[in-house]
């Protein structure tokens, strides 16, 4: 039945953030994540980038968006929809008088210089903010402004190494990994969007804005999560398990007569209603397996068990198995998969482009009143906004 409080026809898409504004001095991942976040929710953002190069991004390809001159990397196109380009260089008198002046009508500025960079050319926190106190200024950088370890550039990968990250991810038997994507990046975009957020909610109250420190270290220390907490309680250092959980058991990949599978169950019912799908049913009785600090236990006596009876089946009949049974389980799928699955385009994830204009993309995940927050312009071309007026005018 269709929700009551969902609009059948919306008159167009949600701009919460409509009439803010916010300068974007970042580049790379973790400050245009945040910039696009923003815009993606009605905020007017003008992405100011190196004259001649622009953000180090564009050049990350192959593959391309556009030919010939104009052509940038696919990476680019994935952190900057819904913003416009000045190509302003911050170390000359005129262009840090320029980014000065458009911080004094800023609601929001994003950096991710190094620690003290931006100060000498007048454009830290505490200049702007002297000459703008509602504006909120959000610092996004490796390790933090004050520590012993403030000094160093942050680069995603460094920070999965040394924040504890790659020593929980991979084989136990194998060398460490990094996590496919640049998690630590997204993350701290994500932290530093929600902090924004906080802030603009604040200076409705105050008049006054905020100097955010956003650090990817202390992102990736956040991000331990449960493992931090058994360290912390457990006082037992988390190793690399492979798929497997450190806490909940069986709850990793298992081999099909076809494959792969994830299977996931978080519970002493999902386990019994598991053992039932497989004529194991007395498994989920047995005093070794009954209950899930049970099933830690005994770790290396049920997985191998269990591996014998997902060999029986293929991962498609797993799943469907197991989707009646109410018990949590997946295929494996690679990128192009999930892209073109139904359940990615019935819930409108896939943004397919507009020809030459507009690349293809993938959606803001968030929903309003059950549509999607949208940017109305592609990624910008590098200085595209040159000639025209800085901020817009709210259109409503």
């Amino acid at each position: 039945m269709k929700d009551p409080h969902m609009p059948t026809t919306p008159a167009a898409p949600p701009r919460p953030l409509e009439g803010i504004k916010v300068l974007d001095l970042s580049r790379v991942l973790a400050g245009p994540w945040a910039g696009q976040m923003l815009a993606d929710y009605g905020a007017d953002v003008l992405k100011v980038e190196r004259p001649g190069a622009g953000d180090d991004t564009r050049t990350w390809g192959p593959p391309w968006w556009g030919e010939g001159a104009d052509k940038v990397a696919a990476y680019f196109m994935c952190a900057n929809r819904g913003k416009r380009s000045l190509a302003i260089d911050l170390a000359t008198p005129e262009g840090a008088a320029q980014v000065r002046e458009l911080a004094t009508q800023a609601d929001v500025l994003l950096e991710n210089y190094k620690v003290g960079q931006l100060a000498k050319y007048g454009l830290d926190a505490a200049s702007l903010r002297a000459l703008n106190p509602g504006l909120i200024y959000c610092s996004i950088t490796g390790y933090g402004q004050t520590g012993p370890l403030s000094h160093k550039a942050g680069y995603d990968f460094a920070i999965q190494a040394e924040g504890g990250l790659m020593s929980i991810t991979g084989e136990p038997d194998g060398e460490p990994q990094k996590v496919g994507v640049a998690v630590v990046d997204l993350m701290t975009g994500v932290y530093a969007t929600t902090a924004i957020l906080a802030a603009l909610h604040e200076r409705g109250r105050t008049g006054v804005g905020r100097w955010i420190d956003a650090s990817l270290f202390d992102v990736q220390v956040a991000m331990l999560a449960n493992q931090a907490s058994n360290q912390l309680i457990g006082d037992k250092t988390p190793k690399r398990m492979g798929n497997a959980h450190p806490n909940i058991v069986p709850y990793q990949v298992f081999p099909t007569a076809d494959g792969h599978m994830v299977l996931a169950i978080g519970n002493d019912g999902q386990f019994a209603r598991f053992c039932v799908a497989a004529n194991n049913a007395s498994i989920a009785a047995d005093p070794l397996f009954e209950t899930n600090p049970a099933r830690v236990a005994n770790r290396a006596t049920l997985v191998p068990l269990l591996t014998s009876w997902t060999l029986t089946r293929t991962t498609a009949e797993w799943v469907e198995l197991l989707e009646h049974a109410a018990v949590p389980c997946s295929p494996i799928l690679d990128v192009a998969q999930v892209l073109a699955h139904p359940h990615v385009a019935a819930r409108g994830m896939r943004v397919p482009g507009n020809g030459a204009d507009a690349p293809p993309t993938v959606a803001n995940p968030m929903l309003f009143d059950g549509q999607r927050p949208v940017a109305d312009v592609p990624p910008p071309t590098l200085d595209n906004n040159r000639g025209q007026p800085a901020w817009r005018a709210p259109t409503r």
